[in-house]
């Protein structure tokens, strides 16, 4: 059913609206799905904050005429093409319509704008393979906890080794203390008794004094 003016218009206005807001554009072919399989992809796209549109050829290289981006010519864009925008990530539209074709091949990646420049097919492929935010975030931290871990190993390693001389320092520094036999009680000397004199005699009687 061909379009009104109007509605023509309101496509044109929605496009533009788009690729201004989006981070990157790919071009894919989808014709063959199943409804409920175009609203599983369109589902998947929205999850990760992309979004699957269908236009007139024409409307869209219009729309990109108008906003200055790369002239959209009909060999870049031969056949029925779906516009996927990424609004945050600019990898992903292209990563789950690539991902979505594996099941369903259909789906075809055949070009696009990634940053601010037309790409080929090829192009659009290669950067779908490209591994996403999350995905690299977590290689990332696998590299970098191998080495984290051996460097924290070599510093406890490091610290022991300087602590183990002070400990032996202290150790030689400290006097030895030698248990001393228990003193042998203080014996004192009585005084011996004084020797008692014997009486002296009166020399005018044999008797002795009393």
């Amino acid at each position: 059913m061909a379009l009104t003016k109007v509605q023509k218009t309101a496509q044109l206005t929605e496009l533009k609206e788009k690729m201004q807001k989006s981070t990157s554009v790919m071009f894919a072919h989808y014709i063959g799905l199943k409804v409920g399989d175009v609203s599983d992809l369109r589902n998947q796209l929205k999850k990760s904050d992309a979004e699957m549109k269908v236009a007139k050829k024409t409307l869209m290289q219009l729309a990109a005429k108008e906003l200055n981006l790369p002239e959209l010519t009909d060999d870049a864009m031969n056949g029925p093409v779906a516009c996927i925008f990424s609004f945050a990530d600019p990898l992903t539209g292209a990563q789950i319509a690539f991902k979505f074709a594996k099941d369903h091949p259909q789906v075809e990646l055949i070009g696009g704008i990634f940053e601010g420049k037309l790409i080929s097919k090829e192009q659009a492929v290669a950067i779908a393979k490209i591994p996403g935010k999350t995905q690299l975030l977590g290689m990332f931290m696998a590299m970098c906890n191998g080495p984290l871990t051996s460097f924290a190993r070599g510093l406890s390693e490091i610290a022991k080794q300087k602590e183990a001389p002070k400990a032996e320092a202290t150790h030689a520094a400290t006097p030895e203390v030698k248990a001393e036999a228990p003193a042998a009680p203080e014996i004192k000397a009585e005084a011996a008794p004084t020797p008692t004199e014997p009486a002296a005699e009166d020399p005018k009687t044999d008797t002795p004094a009393a």
